[in-house]
């Protein structure tokens, strides 16, 4: 019988660490993806990725802003890969867990999903990380890699755009990116 490998005190950190991020990472692969399964995967190759790289992180720093960049760089090389971003699974989403909000009645969190899902990327993935995963706006410039300006008026964008949304208005501008010439 072989021999067990006993994992140094510094692996033994790093694992738990990135055990205690796991559901902060699924959280906002599902907010990206639209889909539990998919966010499944990308949270299992962002800590496949995590764990390979272990040498390079170092302990003491941000380990969920380190691996919210490996999910999120992860995710966009499968949106380049396939050339398609993924709809909103609408099984999915009739699935979704009813709240009762305290003020307003009901809350339906799969008008929620359904409204994230509308943002442009860019801007879901604002709002998700500053307003959803509890990152400053610095550190989501960070993950996302653009200027703080950048961040905070996507944040500010998306938030007016989901309140348009939820509010029953659904003109939503299309970004200037997306529009087709022509």
């Amino acid at each position: 019988m072989p021999e067990r490998i006993k994992p140094s005190a510094s692996d033994e950190g790093f694992r738990q660490e990135l055990l205690a991020v796991l559901p902060h990472l699924r959280a906002f692969a599902r907010g990206l993806s639209g889909r539990s399964d998919f966010a499944d995967d990308l949270v299992q190759e962002a800590a496949i990725k995590a764990w390979t790289a272990r040498e390079r992180y170092q302990a003491g720093t941000n380990m969920r802003a380190w691996t919210f960049a490996i999910l999120r760089n992860h995710y966009l090389s499968e949106l380049r890969r396939s050339k398609r971003q993924t709809d909103l699974d609408e099984g999915a989403a009739e699935r979704m867990l009813v709240m009762e909000a305290d003020q307003e009645g009901p809350l339906h969190l799969d008008d929620m999903e359904a409204a994230l899902q509308k943002l442009a990327p860019e801007r879901r993935e604002a709002v998700l990380l500053v307003g959803a995963s509890g990152f400053s706006y610095e550190e989501a410039a960070e993950i996302a890699g653009c200027p703080i300006g950048t961040m905070k008026s996507r944040v500010a964008r998306a938030r007016a755009d989901l309140a348009r949304m939820l509010d029953g208005d659904q003109d939503i501008p299309v970004p200037v990116k997306a529009r087709k010439a022509g």
